[in-house]
């Protein structure tokens, strides 16, 4: 099944819809995707709504009036991550919608959330109506959270950050996230894989597989690296497994390294040694570090008023005359 492009976003089913907003960061590689489920011109279903940041809402309000002409009903995450649920409470509170988040995702939500959500179980339905059913899937792994959502009638599966599309994915407990892959590299009737960022993926089983091979081979070169009888940090092992990877990415390669050691430590396979953490900070730098976030948060909400008056003032502007341009303005009249 291939995704058909609209002007808007990309149809990828009869009842699946994409809104893939441009996304800069290496960690998101290509887009962030915002997806929509339900029939067109009733009320709709998010997975996902971006980051809070003007661009990814105005790109949703923009994409709900040109081609949903709908609106959101319920709106869910795929896990707590900003960059997925920062616009949980602007889409309750400016669209209407409904929140419903994984069951285990309030404490990790805190300050995004507004004060009523429902909570998803693993293995629960979401009923949109006219044949369109959406199971909920608990898939750990990337996060404690991570949930996919998967839309069997028409075969869609929307994995969030468990599996991506354009590149590999971070990893936050290897054990859960490997079992994740092998459930949905189970389901049937899949067609294709919505991820949370990068290209809509046709080859899912395919895909699905090359990520389980993919934790194989990493781990063998952990093990590999580890050969030579030496202690290592994960730093060191993590530079030696990702020799060309894009320095702005080397935290999540060692946090992928990190997960994989934990792994083998658990099984026996390896032995470690507790390391020695640095003083903690006086708790007076901690206090003026957080009063400098505290001072760049006031000019930062200063600057979005000022921006926001600018705006105002000029669409007030457009409803008078420009006084300020003219003592005495032209007058005409007939000859």
């Amino acid at each position: 099944m291939l995704p058909v492009e609209c002007e808007a976003a990309m149809q990828i089913s009869p009842s699946v819809r994409a809104a893939m907003v441009p996304d800069e960061n290496p960690m998101h590689p290509g887009f962030t995707s915002i997806y929509l489920l339900g029939p067109k011109g009733g009320q709709s279903l998010t997975i996902d709504s971006g980051e809070a940041m003007q661009r990814y809402q105005w790109f949703l309000r923009g994409y709900l009036a040109a081609a949903e002409k709908a609106e959101i009903g319920i709106a869910t995450i795929t896990h707590h991550h900003a960059d997925h649920s920062g616009n949980l409470k602007w889409v309750n509170e400016l669209l209407g919608a409904q929140v419903n988040i994984p069951h285990n995702g309030r404490a990790l939500l805190r300050g995004r959330l507004p004060a009523k959500v429902e909570t998803l179980q693993d293995g629960d339905v979401i009923d949109l109506g006219g044949g369109v059913r959406v199971q909920v899937i608990a898939t750990p792994g990337h996060s404690v959270d991570s949930m996919s959502y998967y839309l069997e009638e028409e075969g869609v599966l929307f994995t969030g950050d468990t599996l991506l599309g354009s590149s590999t994915t971070t990893v936050h407990d290897l054990g859960p996230y490997r079992r994740s892959l092998q459930r949905l590299a189970a389901l049937p009737n899949l067609k294709v894989i919505c991820p949370g960022h990068g290209q809509i993926v046709n080859d899912p089983r395919e895909r699905l597989q090359m990520y389980i091979s993919h934790r194989n081979q990493r781990e063998q070169q952990v093990l590999k690296a580890l050969a030579g009888g030496k202690p290592r940090t994960s730093w060191e092992i993590m530079l030696e497994m990702y020799p060309d990877v894009n320095p702005r990415l080397h935290r999540a390669a060692d946090g992928n390294v990190r997960s994989h050691l934990a792994q083998l430590q658990e099984e026996g396979r390896i032995k470690g040694y507790a390391g020695t953490p640095r003083r903690p900070t006086s708790k007076k730098k901690i206090e003026r570090d957080r009063e400098h976030a505290r001072a760049q948060d006031r000019v930062i909400r200063q600057g979005r008023k000022i921006e926001a008056d600018r705006r105002r003032a000029a669409l007030r502007s457009q409803e008078n005359p420009p006084s300020a341009m003219w003592k005495d303005p032209p007058r005409y009249e007939l000859v």
